[in-house]
């Protein structure tokens, strides 16, 4: 089942830029800054409150977060959900006829196992499955 959201990702053009923006609408500054080079990204991370939020810029222009840019503009990209067993999880969201997009989970940003779900199920949203790496 999955759980809380963990995150909303926001695809940004220039993640500098945008950290200060960020800084001065939450009041605080990003906690964390990652390179994800499986996604082609750069990451900064936020806390709201009980939230976060992901800031992802693209570090390659065939990445799938300058393709979004290119196509959408900047904005919401993602929303990741909890789990605690990112495996069961999939196995289980497969069965009930989501398209997995990521067959094996993944290493991603923040200490996490990752996999994605098309959108095209999920009325347009792409969402995100993580699970703490626990090592």
């Amino acid at each position: 089942m999955l759980g809380k959201i963990e995150h909303i990702g926001i695809a940004v053009k220039d993640l500098t830029a945008s950290n200060e923006l960020y800084k001065k609408l939450l009041g605080t500054a990003a906690y964390k800054q990652e390179e994800v080079t499986s996604e082609n990204v750069i990451t900064s991370f936020f806390k709201a409150g009980e939230n976060k939020i992901e800031l992802l810029a693209a570090t390659d222009p065939d990445s799938s977060i300058a393709k979004f840019i290119d196509k959408r503009g900047e904005g919401i990209h993602h929303i990741a959900f909890a789990v605690e067993d990112i495996k069961i999880e999939l196995a289980r969201l497969e069965k009930e006829g989501f398209t997995i997009l990521n067959k094996e989970p993944k290493r991603g940003a923040d200490n996490k196992w990752i996999a994605f779900l098309h959108p095209k199920g999920t009325n347009g949203v792409l969402v995100e499955l993580c699970q703490e790496i626990k090592e």
